[in-house]
């Protein structure tokens, strides 16, 4: 699920992107945390905002730990952000990720584990199965937003796919965020609803972009 970091494209130069560092991961976390307060669906799992941003701390560390172990974690030399991002066939939050993330998905999630659980396998059944690149999430410190910064995460991976032919892939927590990722190429494939009365979560997939030519 990613979160929509900035309202608009253009004006000075994209930021600096870098590979994220474990080091790097409490701050990073914290930064997720704070870009997620918000979110529909997190605020549905973490109702109390007195322990939402502890709890989505705990998360985001222990999703930041699994990306880096399989794929891409992304950021600014400032720290301002971050994009999870999942190479073809290692999107699955699988069994060994989850034991290795348990003690701080325990922590965070305590009797919401199992509803939290419920909502990944409810999301992965509509995971697309063709190869792709997986935007898992991506978010800028509330601080940093509308500097491009988001842009810049995103464009580190969808530029690469469209020069070796990928696909990419993510959801959309956010209606408002819906058009936001439209502008990189991303379309919506389709929705779901958690639970009878909880948020909704949007698919978008981006085919390769093929370059205009005059």
């Amino acid at each position: 699920m990613t979160e929509q970091p900035e309202p608009g494209a253009g004006g000075p130069p994209a930021p600096t992107v870098k590979l994220a560092t474990p080091a790097e991961r409490d701050h990073l976390s914290e930064v997720l945390a704070r870009a997620f307060l918000d979110d529909p669906v997190w605020t549905w799992l973490f109702p109390d905002p007195a322990t939402s941003e502890k709890r989505l701390r705990l998360t985001f560390r222990a999703y930041l730990k699994d990306a880096m172990n399989v794929g891409s974690v992304f950021t600014t030399p400032d720290l301002q952000g971050a994009a999870l991002w999942k190479p073809p066939g290692e999107w699955k939050l699988g069994n060994m990720a989850l034991v290795r993330a348990a003690p701080e998905l325990l922590r965070a999630f305590g009797m919401r584990l199992f509803a939290s659980l419920q909502i990944e396998r409810a999301v992965e059944s509509q995971h697309p199965r063709d190869p792709h690149w997986y935007l898992a999430v991506l978010g800028t410190d509330p601080t940093a937003q509308g500097k491009g910064i988001g842009g810049a995460l995103i464009r580190q991976v969808t530029d690469r796919c469209d020069r070796i032919g990928l696909p990419c892939y993510l959801e959309s927590s956010k209606d408002r965020n819906v058009p936001y990722y439209e502008r990189f190429g991303f379309e919506v494939t389709g929705e779901t609803q958690l639970g009878k009365e909880g948020p909704t979560i949007w698919f978008m997939w981006r085919d390769p972009q093929v370059p205009e030519t005059d």
